[in-house]
């Protein structure tokens, strides 16, 4: 078993700045990649930011600028910074854990971007 453990969302003011975590538990080998997908009302889940185990990221051009993903390999845990928050960036934002035998979801933390 596998558990994603999300914590950092919450509600800020558009400009402001928030830091997502995500720590991976469990029978875990071979992770290709982690990222951060979110899913506002209303829309399909999109990706925001992936990292892969050697440290290459890949960003939705919406974000590109402005958050910055990161990892601890140690800890299987992967960050998300988000500066400059605009109010379309409102939703829930879910960690994704991609291994070579399986992919596993967190349960998402709501960020609120609001005046």
């Amino acid at each position: 078993q596998v558990q994603l453990v999300e914590s950092g969302g919450g509600l800020v003011q558009p400009g402001g700045s928030l830091r997502l975590s995500c720590a991976a538990s469990g029978s875990i080998s071979s992770i290709n990649a982690m990222g951060w997908y979110r899913q506002a009302p209303g829309k399909q889940r999109e990706l925001v930011a992936v990292i892969t185990s050697g440290g290459s990221t890949n960003y939705a051009d919406s974000v590109k600028g402005r958050f910055t993903i990161s990892r601890d390999n140690a800890k299987n845990t992967v960050y998300l910074q988000m500066n400059s928050l605009k109010p379309e960036d409102t939703a829930v934002y879910y960690c994704k854990l991609m291994t070579t035998a399986f992919d596993a979801w967190g349960q998402g933390t709501q960020v609120t971007v609001s005046s």
